[in-house]
């Protein structure tokens, strides 16, 4: 191999752990799905890779956390056979076909028809059943203009949020509350962030599509989920608006955060893209091992890039899903790569900081 196709960052905290005692699966606690949209195709084969070989191996259950595509990653976690479930969508979201200018109630559909697809019948009760994991999806609850449908009112209170948010996160809270929906086997521990106001809602058979979709409708893309089971009235959105991809301790003292990712950083949240002085540190990553795909192999794909949702108008249907097969094949690679460095023990040698 040429290069190396993935970059592993840790925090202080993480690095001293991974050092010490090498990798080890249940020494994490958390496993943090960022936002991103189509950025996850990069990793999907990784995905399968830890549900297939790492996660069968643990005897602890990990807590996943995710936000927008996170949350659509983990559901798949969550199922009995996670693998087949990401195959499926895989294969779904890859394919997916629009016109020129598709309404936010045809790609709405198009979301629902994925979760059908991974949940097949019954899978509500069994992604919140299964004894590996424990599933929690961050939503928001809109607040002001920012529920409404109408594009001109909704865009007023993403104005809002997002002027107020140049000052400071503490004033999307104008706009955007968050809303943690967690398995209520156990606790998480990321149950009390800091900064935003917080709902806290159980996960149900009732409630998961709800929240799963709400979790990963981008606004002005797709439409809200209205009154969902069991969580307080009112529509609810995109989690990555708050926490595109966290900026909080995730795990309690003893635990650390696996968090593959298709960046090499964290940015906190939506409004955030742009802010280049704006990443987590500190706490928020002191305990987070970051797993990347690296800049080289980033480079080695076609247009040197990771798939993302200009791809949806830059290029045509057929263009466009060639390319994403093409990202998801050659990120088999990474998984290569990974699979290597844990049969050797040569993780912490590749260790870089984070933070």
């Amino acid at each position: 191999m040429a290069f190396k196709t993935l970059r592993f960052r840790a925090g202080p905290g993480a690095t001293r752990v991974l050092t010490r005692e090498g990798f080890d699966f249940d020494r994490f606690q958390v496993m943090a799905g960022a936002s991103g949209g189509p950025k996850w195709l990069a990793l999907s084969r990784l995905d399968k890779f830890i549900a297939g070989e790492l996660l069968p191996l643990r005897k602890t259950p990990l807590f996943l956390l995710g936000s927008s595509i996170g949350a659509w990653r983990f559901s798949c976690y969550a199922k009995p056979d996670p693998v087949a479930a990401i195959q499926r969508f895989e294969d779904a979201y890859v394919e997916q076909r629009y016109g020129k200018k598709p309404t936010a109630e045809e790609v709405t559909a198009e979301t629902r028809r994925f979760f059908k697809l991974i949940a097949g019948g019954g899978g509500e009760a069994q992604m919140l059943s299964n004894p590996r994991v424990r599933l929690n999806v961050m939503a928001v609850r809109c607040r002001g203009a920012a529920a409404f449908e109408q594009p001109w009112l909704q865009g007023l209170g993403m104005m809002a949020a997002a002027t107020g948010n140049l000052i400071s996160r503490r004033a999307l809270a104008v706009s955007y509350e968050r809303a943690l929906f967690f398995d209520p086997r156990d606790e998480p521990p990321f149950m009390n962030l800091a900064g935003l106001p917080m709902h806290r809602i159980a996960l149900s058979e009732q409630n998961v599509e709800d929240a799963v979709v709400a979790s990963g409708s981008i606004p002005l893309v797709l439409e809200g989920v209205r009154d969902i089971h069991g969580a307080p009235r009112g529509m609810y959105r995109d989690g990555g608006v708050t926490d595109y991809h966290f900026n909080d301790s995730l795990s309690s003292d003893d635990g650390l955060v696996f968090y593959p990712h298709f960046y090499p950083y964290m940015v906190p949240g939506w409004f955030d893209k742009s802010l280049s002085w704006r990443r987590a540190g500190g706490a928020a990553t002191d305990k987070v091992l970051l797993v990347s795909p690296s800049e080289e192999f980033v480079a080695s794909l076609p247009y040197g890039k990771i798939p993302d949702r200009k791809d949806f108008v830059n290029l045509d249907n057929e263009q466009r899903i060639s390319y994403w097969n093409t990202v998801v094949a050659e990120s088999e690679r990474m998984v290569d790569e990974f699979r290597e460095l844990l049969a050797g023990g040569d993780l912490a040698a590749r260790l870089e900081s984070l933070g």
